[in-house]
């Protein structure tokens, strides 16, 4: 790439050495309003300025290198810093940068990337995956989902199928829709949340949830028959489609007991409703597949997908829409009045479309189904063994574990003392991005981690961990 074509950055983003922090931080509170924080808190204690990346690295405005084990926001599955990614965009830039796909136009990316998708996405039983719709996130994608459920079933005759099930602690966006998939209450509480015709089941959290000695397997049963339990309280003929995540990610990397998913299977045939993989974290690579359905042996109708399949350089989502539901609505629908400005952004397919080759060139998912990922599990597994850690679990490259008051009898801390919250900012002061969910502490780490990298991950993570139990003894609140 000629790079005396690129216009020079402007002041405020040049490189980290001549950044003032103090000056963008007050910028940033006088006119960024940022996704989910609290504002006045923010403002008092200045925002963490990241200038640049590399790898699995950040690094902030004073220079401080930082290992990212959450690939900034789950997303960027091929590692920072792939010169590939930005020569597609400019390239594209350069040719189309441009053009909507309303009104019986395409362009050339879009339609090599659906081509593409719908050649990595497997079979399974009699769903297949030759269609596309795209959208700019996760977000746009599972309003399009609720859109298409309920177009579905009112073209097969059944207006009155519009319930959409999900979870609690679920995250599905945060759109008026997403959000109210979601099973978040914080969420739920701005904003007269959730819209009507969408209810929510208990999760899969074996720790959690589970009856004193009951075995994961026979809870991962009974947490799915709380599914076939709601579909009866409503009535089947109301109930559109029940939405989940193959593995809940921002709800705390909540992993579902093997036995869980076949029974989900088996509900939503005999009901006949359709079924959703929000994949937007799971997808690409993310547990060792291109596709999480293909790991866990589901036949959804439709699959939400984005993050990962751009790395996070530019945004895109979208939803692959299985032959029960496309055939339908081409068949029958007519126009289907939906649809974004963005819809198939011929830069972002672009990216997509080099981000795709380089993981397939490298074989990402590959690596973490058959080395990193089982590497990962073991070293985590490790960690069942520290005074603060009742469980740890992994599944391909996301990780979880839960900090606990008592290991013997399963005492949690307090939720006031926010002891997740201490254990990240130890995280932080050492060079750490583990996020914090309540008192679990998770991670999703690029993709393109090797084995010495997981040990230093590995060395990180004890140290944190050791940092926040000598603070909390030093406080008192342990013996």
């Amino acid at each position: 790439m000629n790079t005396s074509t690129l216009i020079a950055p402007p002041a405020l983003v040049r490189r980290a050495e001549q950044q003032d922090t103090k000056a963008i931080q007050a910028l940033d509170s006088a006119h960024f309003i940022h996704p989910f924080t609290d504002h006045a808190g923010l403002a008092e204690r200045g925002a963490r300025v990241i200038t640049r990346a590399e790898d699995i690295y950040v690094w902030d405005s004073e220079g401080k290198k930082i290992l990212d084990a959450m690939s900034g926001l789950w997303c960027v599955n091929a590692g920072y810093g792939r010169k590939e990614l930005a020569d597609a965009a400019y390239q594209q830039m350069m040719t189309l940068p441009f053009y909507n796909s309303f009104f019986n136009t395409t362009n050339v990316p879009a339609v090599q990337l659906a081509t593409k998708l719908a050649a990595l996405a497997p079979q399974v039983g009699d769903r297949t995956f030759k269609h596309v719709f795209f959208s700019s996130s996760g977000s746009e994608s599972n309003d399009t989902n609720v859109r298409m459920a309920r177009r579905y079933w009112d073209l097969m005759g059944q207006p009155e199928r519009k319930v959409i099930i999900s979870r609690h602690n679920a995250y599905h966006g945060s759109t008026m829709a997403g959000a109210s998939l979601g099973g978040m209450s914080g969420m739920h509480a701005q904003g007269d949340l959730p819209i009507p015709n969408i209810t929510h089941i208990e999760q899969p959290h074996h720790w959690e949830n589970a009856n004193p000695g009951e075995s994961k397997a026979d809870f991962g049963i009974r947490a799915a028959r709380w599914l076939e339990e709601k579909i009866l309280e409503i009535g089947p003929d109301k109930v559109a489609a029940f939405i989940a995540e193959p593995v809940q990610g921002a709800g705390g990397v909540i992993i579902p007991p093997a036995t869980y998913w076949p029974e989900i299977q088996r509900i939503v045939d005999q009901y006949g409703i359709l079924l959703i993989a929000d994949e937007v974290i799971c997808a690409f690579g993310r547990l060792g597949h291109w596709f999480a359905y293909e790991k866990f042996g589901i036949r959804p109708d439709l699959v939400t997908f984005a993050k990962g399949v751009t790395s996070g350089y530019i945004p895109l989502g979208g939803v692959m829409v299985g032959n029960r539901v496309a055939e339908v609505l081409i068949e029958k629908g007519g126009e289907f009045n939906h649809g974004y400005t963005y819809s198939g952004h011929p830069v972002a397919c672009a990216v997509a479309l080099a981000n795709l080759e380089l993981m397939e060139r490298e074989n990402l998912p590959g690596r973490v189904k058959d080395d990193t990922g089982p590497y990962l599990a073991e070293r985590f597994e490790e960690l069942k063994h520290h005074p603060l850690v009742g469980d740890a679990e992994t599944c391909g490259f996301v990780a979880g574990l839960v900090l606990v008051k008592n290991k013997a009898t399963r005492e949690m801390f307090d939720p006031d003392l926010a002891v997740g919250m201490v254990c990240r900012r130890h995280c932080f002061g050492n060079g750490l991005i583990m996020r914090a969910v309540g008192d679990r502490m998770i991670i999703a780490p690029p993709l393109t981690m090797t084995r010495a990298q997981i040990d230093e991950l590995m060395g990180l993570i004890h140290r944190c961990l050791d940092a926040t139990l000598d603070e909390l003894r030093g406080q008192g609140l342990l013996g």
